[in-house]
C-alpha cells in the first residue's frame, strides 16, 4: 500500500469507464476504497477484484440514498478523506430537437448527483476541518458545443459549484478539485457519430487523473493537447468562437 494521506476514498460512476479504472488503481493506494454506481453487478464484479474495493450500489439523483450511503461508508470504513464524484449521462442533441426531459436527467444526474454528494459530506468534513471533494466536469462545460445542449450546461455547472466551494471551503481545511477530461474512450463515448480528437484509453484518463490528486492540482485535465485547444476556444472573443464553430465544428459533426 502507497504512503497516501488517504484512509477512506469514495467514487461515484465507479461501474465503469474513468471511474472504474481509478478505482482499481486507488486500491492500491487506499485501505478503503467505497465504489458506487446503479449497476450492483458490475460493482459487485469490481469489488471482488481486490480487498479495498467496496460496493456500496447507489442513484445518486436520489439525496436520501447518497446521504444513507456517505454514512454507511464512515461508519465501516471511517470518515471521507476523498470522494471523486463522477456519475454521469450523456445524450446527443440538437437543438432542434430540444428534449426537456433528457434535458432534465442530465441535470439531475450529472450536476443534482454531485450537489447531493457534497451536500452528504460536508457535514463532517467542515466538523474535521479536513477532506478532499473532486468533481468530474468536462471541457464540454467551458463553452456551448453542438449537438451538447443536454450536457455542457451541466458540466459548466459543475465547473462554476469547483470555483465556488474552492474559494469557500479552503479557509475550512478542505480542498476541492475540478476534472475537465476531453475524449475518453468510455462506454458513453464509444457511440459518438463525430470525429473525438485526441481520445485516450480509460486507463490513462485515471492515471492522469490520480497524479493530479497527488500533485494537488485543482484543475485536472487530459489529454493535454485537446484540453489547450478548448482552453483557447474559451479565451476567444464571441464573434470569432462562433465563426469557428459553424466553419470548423457543426461541418464535421453533421
Amino acid at each position: 500500500m502507497a504512503d497516501t494521506p488517504w484512509n477512506s476514498v469514495w467514487i461515484t460512476g465507479a461501474s465503469s469507464g474513468i471511474g472504474l479504472e481509478l478505482a482499481r488503481l486507488m486500491a492500491d493506494e487506499a485501505p478503503h476504497v467505497a465504489i458506487s454506481a446503479r449497476s450492483a453487478d458490475a460493482l459487485e464484479a469490481a469489488a471482488a477484484s481486490h480487498a479495498a474495493l467496496a460496493a456500496y450500489p447507489l442513484d445518486v439523483t436520489d439525496a436520501d440514498a447518497v446521504k444513507a450511503t456517505a454514512e454507511r461508508i464512515t461508519a465501516e470504513a471511517g470518515p471521507i478523506d476523498l470522494a471523486v464524484l463522477g456519475a454521469g449521462t450523456w445524450k446527443l442533441m440538437d437543438a432542434e430537437d430540444f428534449d426537456l426531459a433528457a434535458v432534465r436527467t442530465g441535470m439531475e444526474v450529472n450536476y443534482m448527483g454531485v450537489a447531493n454528494a457534497v451536500a452528504a459530506l460536508l457535514p463532517g468534513m467542515l466538523s474535521r476541518g479536513s477532506g478532499h471533494i473532486v468533481i468530474v466536469a468536462s471541457v464540454a462545460g467551458y463553452r456551448g458545443l453542438p449537438k451538447a445542449v443536454a450536457y455542457g450546461p451541466t458540466k459548466a455547472a459543475l465547473i462554476n459549484l469547483a470555483e465556488t466551494l474552492k474559494a469557500e471551503l479552503a479557509p475550512h481545511g478542505i480542498k476541492v478539485s475540478v476534472v475537465n477530461p476531453g475524449f475518453v474512450d468510455t462506454p458513453m463515448t464509444r457511440d459518438n457519430p463525430f470525429p473525438m480528437p485526441g481520445i485516450i484509453p480509460a486507463r490513462d484518463a485515471a492515471r492522469a487523473l490520480l497524479s493530479g490528486l497527488e500533485k494537488g492540482r485543482y484543475e485536472i485535465v487530459f489529454p493535454t493537447g485537446f484540453v489547450m485547444g478548448m482552453k483557447v476556444l474559451r479565451l476567444l472573443p464571441n464573434a470569432l468562437f462562433f465563426w469557428i464553430v459553424r466553419k470548423f465544428i457543426l461541418t464535421k459533426a453533421k
